[in-house]
């Protein structure tokens, strides 16, 4: 019995760290824009805020700074689950990248009991609320801009299956409601002069704000718990082996999971008896590396076994 990787390691080595590499590119270039637009927007704002005093428009800029503070960790999550495996992590530090997701949730959480405390004080203590028209084209402008940063973001996120871009995605997408429903709730006051919808409104955004954390750490903590691919994934990988189901008896214990972007995948393979050892290890070879034109940076380990 014997443990099988596709033939050249270290040629498959380089060619992995070289994939790495340009992952890490990618990734770091598709959150320049968050970074950017959640700066601009966190500045933009502060300063209505000051201006209007919407508690609303307080909590959409608590959450835009979050958001800054969050992608900035992204960004050294991202570096960090690029670099080659070392003789101290010998399976990489894709981990770093589920751990920054992790992060971001926990963040997000204290932006939610930020908004909530606000909200509650101005709920006991109503204040007037100045220059509705101001805050609410900053509101529209917000919300605008994120839905293009949220979907150029889902596209990449989509394409590396990042855990990063995807809990940045999944807080913009957020931020899209969050920014239309404090514009809502000024328009409202401007035609009903009642203020108290502010702080309500307020906490209706809170609870967006602590559903996107929930869908973040739920996908984080799977990661960091070596859970399972998707059903529909770990269909498809068993679609792959079987189209090799010609040159071996038969195969169980897959075992799949995934560590930053990349997926491990093991399983046993049971081959005929009398099939010499090179030729089983040459045939298993094709299953991964069939395997790895799906998913490129999949690690695949197959434990070869003789027929019963």
């Amino acid at each position: 019995m014997a443990a099988t990787t596709p033939k050249s390691d270290s040629q498959g080595t380089r060619n992995y760290n070289e994939s790495l590499r340009r992952t890490g590119d990618v990734r770091l270039r598709a959150l320049r824009t968050p970074l950017l637009s959640n700066g601009l927007l966190v500045v933009l704002k502060l300063a209505v805020w000051f201006v209007t005093g919407s508690v609303s428009v307080l909590s959409e800029a608590l959450h835009s700074g979050v958001d800054l503070v969050v992608t900035t960790l992204q960004v050294i999550s991202v570096r960090l689950a690029v670099r080659p495996a070392d003789e101290d992590h010998a399976y990489g530090h894709g981990k770093f990248e589920n751990l920054g997701a992790g992060v971001e949730a926990l963040f997000i959480l204290a932006t939610a009991a930020l908004v909530v405390a606000e909200a509650l004080q101005r709920l006991r203590f109503p204040t007037p609320i100045s220059h509705l028209d101001l805050g609410l084209a900053i509101m529209v402008v917000s919300a605008v801009v994120n839905v293009f940063v949220s979907r150029r973001l889902e596209v990449v996120a989509k394409r590396e299956q990042s855990p990063a871009l995807q809990a940045e995605a999944a807080q913009l997408r957020a931020d899209v409601w969050t920014a239309a429903g404090v514009a809502g709730s000024l328009l409202v006051i401007r035609i009903t002069h009642l203020n108290i919808v502010d702080p309500i409104v307020s906490l209706m955004i809170a609870g967006l704000i602590v559903k996107a954390a929930y869908d973040v750490s739920v996908r984080a903590i799977a990661d960091l718990t070596d859970g399972r691919l998707p059903p529909q994934q770990e269909q498809d990988i068993r679609q792959v082996i079987e189209r090799h189901a010609a040159t071996y008896v038969s195969y169980h214990k897959l075992r799949t999971r995934r560590s930053g972007g990349g997926e491990f995948i093991d399983f046993h393979l049971q081959m005929p008896g009398a099939l010499p050892l090179r030729q089983a290890h040459d045939l298993s070879d094709l299953i991964v590396v069939d395997i790895k034109k799906q998913w490129p940076r999949a690690h695949v380990l197959i434990h070869l076994e003789p027929e019963a």
